[in-house]
């Protein structure tokens, strides 16, 4: 049994099909069904049924899958270890955030970042879900909620204002009514965000236009004149065409945190980056 097949077995139990494990490893999907079928060889065990929807566990999977997972940490955890050690300023580094963030924050602390030290690798990945970092998914996250996973080093970073916005030739709404109003807020994974019903509570008799998961693409609807939305300051306020209005009382703000995984403190290159955008964003 090779720990290479045991990721391929881990990766196909949280993708569910082939294909998908194969663009999450970096390999063709021919080469996982032939690593599959030498594990559950070498298993004695038929590991997934195959059905029309993608592969479920068998029992003697579920079974393989919690040992894997703990020899799957063990793995990380070394990895993680020996990165950690490590002090030149060279390599690569992993950072997650969300669309908007990325672009109108953290992008001009990169640029920065990498005139200074041009060897360090920056890989930034945008995306509504939240990336591991104890599975080494990414280095480095930035979120608006605290961290609550174990053996995560976190604090807050700044306090981000929020604002009301229309275009330029959108009707403004009337405070305290918003008849005919179109609000344009996060879908409804996300509709637990306080300004989703602050703005709902400011505007009662205005109704909901458009969802999405990215600030950026409310921000762009926006400017069409499709409706109101509350976004962040720093992105609502440098866009042309939108104007910020005032419905007599202030959308809630919210807490942007920072975090890594505890075996990375060492890690020259990210203390680098950690400093700098404290120094540059940190309130």
């Amino acid at each position: 049994m090779e720990w290479s097949d045991l990721r391929v077995f881990l990766a196909i139990a949280r993708e569910g099909t082939l294909g998908a494990a194969a663009r999450k490893l970096g390999q063709t999907q021919p080469t996982m069904g032939r690593r599959l079928q030498a594990l559950e060889r070498a298993l004695g065990h038929q590991l997934f049924q195959r059905t029309k929807d993608g592969f479920v566990l068998t029992d003697e999977g579920a079974a393989v899958l919690s040992h894997a997972e703990r020899m799957e940490e063990e793995a990380l955890a070394f990895q993680r270890q020996l990165t950690g050690q490590e002090q030149q300023l060279d390599g690569m580094l992993r950072i997650t955030s969300s669309d908007w963030f990325a672009e109108y924050i953290l992008t001009p602390v990169i640029a920065e970042f990498s005139k200074q030290y041009p060897r360090v690798i920056i890989e930034l990945l945008t995306d509504s879900r939240f990336f591991s970092l104890s599975r080494r998914e990414a280095d480095l996250a930035f979120r608006i909620q605290p961290f609550d996973e174990p053996d995560v080093v976190s604090r807050k970073l700044l306090r981000m204002p929020y604002g009301v916005y229309i275009a330029s030739d959108y009707p403004r709404p009337e405070t305290g009514d918003g008849t005919g109003a179109s609000l344009l807020v996060m879908n409804v994974a996300f509709g637990g965000m306080p300004e989703v019903a602050w703005l709902q509570r400011m505007l009662p008799h205005a109704h909901v236009g458009f969802r999405s998961n990215a600030r950026s693409v409310q921000a762009r609807m926006c400017v069409m004149g499709a409706g109101v939305a509350v976004l962040p300051r720093p992105l609502g306020d440098t866009i042309d065409n939108l104007q910020r209005i005032d419905l007599g009382e202030e959308p809630p703000t919210r807490d942007v945190w920072v975090g890594y995984h505890r075996d990375m403190r060492r890690l020259a290159r990210l203390r680098a980056l950690l400093d700098m955008v404290v120094d540059q964003l940190a309130n």
